[in-house]
């Protein structure tokens, strides 16, 4: 004889001890977030715009600088009042070179600062004779435009880390003939873009060259 309790059908299957037939209910964990708010993405968006503008300024204005040029010491190929952008990258990657116009602070008084043109480096003998220059004992044939003067100067051995420049308006240019040669430390950049007036706009012809 079977027991009183026996029950003729199996029980009903279960998960978690709960019947499938009646699955527990959704947890609070469980349910969706609520939307972030169209303020806070705003908001968000323009402080990575911001920030994204101040990085790309701040290497704009790490790898160029304008430059004002005041005087006549670069006739006839730079003019006063003419508007310059300079390459600082030039010379973080290589080394000024012969023909370069160079933009550095003046010397003398660090405060100011020039425009010239690279005609010694560092270890070379220069010379000028009746105007000419002379380079290692060999006559450097220039082949930019320039005005001529005709004075004598040195020889004198360029130290290393220096560099002889003059201005292409010979008679009228305060330049490494007058105070002595350029530290390289001074160098602020190579002389890129011409941008200003617009009739001058262009991009620097580039005269580098060596002695021959």
């Amino acid at each position: 004889m079977e027991p009183a309790n026996r029950y003729d059908f199996e029980p009903t299957p279960t998960v978690n001890n709960y019947p499938l037939a009646n699955p527990p209910p959704l947890s609070e964990t469980t349910a969706p977030a609520p939307p972030r708010s169209n303020w806070g993405n705003a908001t968000r968006e323009l402080v990575e715009t911001v920030l994204l503008t101040l990085v790309i300024f701040f290497m704009i204005r790490f790898a160029v600088e304008n430059y004002r040029i005041e005087g006549y010491s670069m006739e006839p190929n730079f003019h006063d009042g003419q508007f310059l952008l300079v390459s600082r990258l030039n010379y973080l990657l290589g080394q000024p070179e012969r023909g370069d116009v160079v933009i550095f602070q003046y010397p003398l008084n660090p405060k100011k600062n020039f425009i010239k043109r690279v005609i010694g480096l560092p270890g070379e003998k220069v010379q000028i004779r009746a105007g000419k220059i002379f380079v290692n004992d060999v006559r450097v044939p220039e082949p930019y435009p320039y005005n001529f003067a005709n004075y004598d100067w040195g020889p004198v051995t360029i130290p290393p880390d220096e560099y002889f420049v003059l201005g292409d308006n010979r008679p009228e240019s305060s330049d490494s003939h007058a105070w002595g040669m350029l530290p390289a430390k001074n160098i602020i950049g190579k002389a890129w873009v011409s941008y200003w007036p617009p009739d001058e706009w262009a991009i620097i012809q580039d005269y580098t060259y060596a002695s021959k």
